[in-house]
């Protein structure tokens, strides 16, 4: 009777564990990608905004590598050598398309309402961010107010119409100002007028702050966060492009 059991328990759990890999096969969440599948996804997603991608690459490893294996014979050792070439031409390749994998992913991003958040999710795990804490309609734009906490401070990105912005953002400010204790709360535009900072430009100009916060310190803003979220009144996004899914595998390869 025990052994039965066993028997019916071993299927059964066979029978998930194979359910299980079929979902992750037919999935479209990058989460559920392996790793040489992430990869593939990214550079297919950038290949198709970055025509020169596959000739870039190709000379960029070659290069490295007749330029080490020239090296190599130099040192009489070209074998040696030629395997460490190979090595290096692949990790040049690598560097260059993760470079261009970000650039193609700004641009394909750029325009659209909650861009930000392709920056915002590359900065790291020091930082913490809170996208579209608030989302509004305007008549030609969705203006979008996002929250980073970090080493470099507090800070309140806006994304949209820049007059109306700054209204949302200096209320924004005031509000988290409430809850902060201390902590100067940072605002920053993103576009590409005056005092405004680029999309492609916005993960290192956070990262450039002056350092502010302690790890603790974080910590504790963090909480106090969550207590002025659960106030916020449920309301719903506007209806509009506000959606960069599909930004993660192409900036990360998931």
């Amino acid at each position: 009777m025990a052994s039965e059991k066993a028997k019916e328990l071993a299927a059964r759990q066979k029978a998930e564990i194979r359910a299980e890999k079929l979902r992750r096969k037919n999935s479209t969440d990058p989460a559920d990608w392996g790793r040489t599948r992430q990869l593939v996804e990214s550079y297919k997603m950038t290949a198709q905004h970055d025509k020169p991608l596959p000739w870039i690459l190709l000379g960029a490893g070659v290069g490295s590598f007749l330029v080490v294996l020239v090296i190599g014979f130099l040192l009489d050792s070209p074998i040696l050598w030629g395997i460490l070439g190979v090595s290096v031409g692949i990790l040049v390749a690598m560097l260059i398309f993760v470079q261009r994998a970000k650039r193609a992913a700004y641009k394909r991003y750029e325009n659209q309402a909650g861009s930000a958040e392709v920056a915002l999710q590359m900065l790291g795990k020091k930082w913490t961010y809170t996208p579209a804490i608030t989302a509004t309609r305007n008549r030609d734009s969705i203006d979008v107010i996002h929250r980073v906490l970090g080493p470099g401070g507090l800070i309140l990105i806006g994304e949209g119409d820049a007059k109306a912005l700054k209204a949302q953002l200096a209320s924004e400010k005031r509000k988290h100002e409430q809850v902060a204790y201390g902590v100067e709360v940072q605002t920053i535009q993103m576009g590409k007028g005056g005092g405004q900072v680029p999309l492609d430009q916005l993960e290192k100009h956070i990262k450039k702050l002056p350092k502010q916060l302690t790890p603790a310190r974080v910590v504790e803003v963090q909480a106090r966060l969550r207590a002025l979220d659960a106030m916020r009144p449920k309301l719903p996004i506007p209806k509009g492009p506000l959606n960069v899914k599909g930004a993660r595998q192409a900036m990360r390869g998931r």
